[in-house]
């Protein structure tokens, strides 16, 4: 058993300058992983922004969703969960590229081991504002609202301010790793732990890869980013591995 798991490529961020080049290294993994591959999950944040119009959708990208769709068609299932910057993914990528859309937490059995995904915003008690926000963005009316923007200026406008979210100037402006009492997704795991077990619990968001020992049988996996890290995971049937896709 082969399945893989991917977050935060954060494709066409207007703070980057290598977004073609970052595209074509990741169709690059998906190459290579779908020779083997049982499932591939992408974990969020996989566009910067994202807004499917009635009749529109942000142009770029076309390498890689003709590559998931590729992979879909050849009966690799491909599970997409929505971030923080790409929550108004729709249907368009279910109907014309075969993936399955995520747009909360799931927990999953696989080979009996028990799995807890999800991209990671929003989760436990930090961020009231950001929670406040998406409640805000995911209101039907906001959505239908957008919509009524001309895609020129409503992609422009979403991706001048996702660009000042978490990136800048070609950096990643989140902060060093806190601490498994400051990492909002650590202290989330341990207290899911209290009632009910899981032997993974896998995330993207915080860009810092990371593989944490929670409990005695439970371990934290934080999948780092494709911005400077280019790592990723692999589910082997009995346990995980962090990696790094080489240049």
């Amino acid at each position: 058993m082969r399945i893989y798991f991917a977050s935060d490529l954060h494709l066409g961020a207007s703070a980057l300058n290598n977004n073609r080049e970052r595209e074509l290294f990741f169709i690059k993994w998906l190459d290579s992983v779908k020779k083997d591959a049982d499932q591939i999950f992408l974990m969020g944040d996989v566009f910067d922004f994202w807004f499917e119009y009635k009749h529109a959708v942000p142009k770029g990208f076309v390498r890689f969703l003709g590559k998931i769709a590729e992979i879909s068609d050849s009966g690799i299932p491909i599970h997409l969960f929505t971030g923080n910057h790409d929550f108004w993914i729709f249907d368009y990528l279910s109907k014309e590229c075969g993936v399955i859309i995520h747009r909360d937490t799931e927990t999953l059995i696989l080979n009996g081991k028990k799995f807890f995904l999800g991209h990671g915003d929003g989760l436990g008690a930090a961020d009231r504002s950001y929670k406040l926000l998406r409640k805000i963005f995911n209101n039907r009316f906001i959505q239908k609202c957008f919509s009524w923007i001309h895609p020129d200026l409503g992609i422009g406008f979403a991706r001048k301010w996702s660009s000042h979210s978490r990136l800048k100037n070609g950096n990643i402006e989140a902060d060093d790793f806190r601490g498994e009492d400051g990492e909002h997704l650590i202290i989330f795991s341990k207290e899911i732990l209290n009632k009910e077990h899981f032997d993974f619990f896998i995330f993207g968001h915080r860009h810092i890869p990371s593989d944490i020992k929670i409990s005695e049988n439970s371990r934290y996996i934080n999948l780092g980013d494709w911005i400077s890290h280019f790592t990723y995971a692999v589910f082997d049937g009995e346990d995980i591995e962090l990696k790094v896709f080489e240049k």
